[in-house]
């Protein structure tokens, strides 16, 4: 059976880091308020949380890579 999570990843950034590990640092850097307005997403506007910003980025591929994005832009 191939598994790809064990295989090496030498062009992606984001390998190795968990996305709980991500919203954490960019709710420190920015707060709920300018990651809401940052990336206009209820999870980071309406009563948010980590947990409940973790379900629904897991869910939803095109908010977790616009907030992926942002993780790689503010760590340059």
């Amino acid at each position: 059976m191939n598994d790809k999570a064990s295989e090496p990843q030498p062009n992606n950034p984001l390998h190795g880091i968990k996305l709980a590990d991500i919203v954490e640092f960019l709710v420190k850097k920015y707060g709920w308020e300018e990651l809401g307005s940052r990336i206009n997403i209820r999870c980071f506007t309406t009563d948010p949380s980590v947990k409940s910003s973790l379900t629904f980025l897991r869910k939803t591929p095109w908010a977790r890579e616009k907030v992926e994005q942002l993780y790689l832009r503010t760590k340059k």
